[in-house]
């Protein structure tokens, strides 16, 4: 299948919201940062990054909420679900929870991100970058 026809669709727990996305996602990292852990209640997310053009809600669109300055984190308004990312550091992008993707194993992460603020009893051993924050705020660590 070409990139520009390539396709995956997720959702929330109940499934009021549902989406689909096409084409290939920009990038797929985990992200460590304080505010990612608070906003879905886990250890780490792992998001993709796709084009904003790229998504469209087949259901209901989901609730956003404005959680910082710069930064709208969309939410089922039925289960509470993290389903969307947009922040203004990123135009022209919207971050997907790939938790929510209905084949999760599809993309595979690249990267680590905000390991500055890892929290000390995860300890990961892949080989993928670790970026103390993002790639366009801090290099890789050494």
């Amino acid at each position: 299948m070409a990139e520009s026809e390539e396709k995956r669709t997720g959702g929330c727990r109940c499934g009021g919201v549902r989406y689909e996305l096409k084409g290939k996602p920009i990038w797929v990292a985990h992200c460590h940062c304080n505010d990612c852990r608070r906003s879905v209640g886990a250890p780490f997310v792992t998001w993709g990054g796709w084009r904003t053009d790229a998504v469209s809600w087949t259901t209901i669109a989901p609730a956003p909420h404005r959680s910082s300055a710069g930064v709208t984190r969309s939410f089922c308004p039925t289960c509470g679900t993290p389903i969307a990312f947009i922040g203004e550091r990123w135009p022209g992008e919207i971050h997907i929870p790939v938790g929510t993707l209905d084949d999760p194993a599809s993309v595979e992460p690249r990267a680590h991100t905000y390991w500055s603020e890892k929290l000390p009893w995860i300890h990961i051993s892949d080989n993928l970058k670790k970026f103390a924050k993002t790639p366009k705020e801090g290099g890789p660590l050494p």
